[in-house]
């Protein structure tokens, strides 16, 4: 499997020599981390939410080892009559863990998205 996230994430793309050529800007600032990245309390509240989920989604039977967050919502909400993915699970505990996660990302969008106007990528 790839390992570029986690590799990027604790800066050891940065660290070597070939992924260093090419990886600068006009300004001369390198692209790739160096040093591991520091996240916030917000940001890893999100990975642990997440990761719990991911967690309670692979210990069930069928469960695919490559499945994206809408696999599995998809697995535990089921579609309706008509191929739409239905709101809501029966699974309590699927729905407490994406609860969390939910929240988790409401928490994580708020405190970014003051810099997210300030440095221009969206403006008011």
């Amino acid at each position: 499997g790839s390992h570029f996230i986690s590799d990027y994430i604790s800066g050891k793309l940065g660290r070597k020599e070939t992924a260093l050529q090419g990886c600068l800007i006009d300004t001369g600032t390198l692209l790739l981390p160096t040093a591991p990245l520091e996240f916030s309390p917000q940001a890893r509240a999100v990975f642990d939410a997440g990761r719990e989920l991911w967690r309670y989604y692979h210990a069930q039977i069928g469960a695919e080892p490559d499945a994206a967050l809408y696999d599995i919502r998809d697995h535990f909400q089921g579609r309706d009559e008509n191929g739409r993915m239905k709101a809501t699970s029966d699974d309590a505990e699927y729905t407490r863990l994406n609860i969390n996660l939910r929240k988790t990302l409401r928490f994580l969008a708020n405190k970014i998205a003051p810099k997210v106007f300030e440095h221009g990528f969206l403006k008011r």
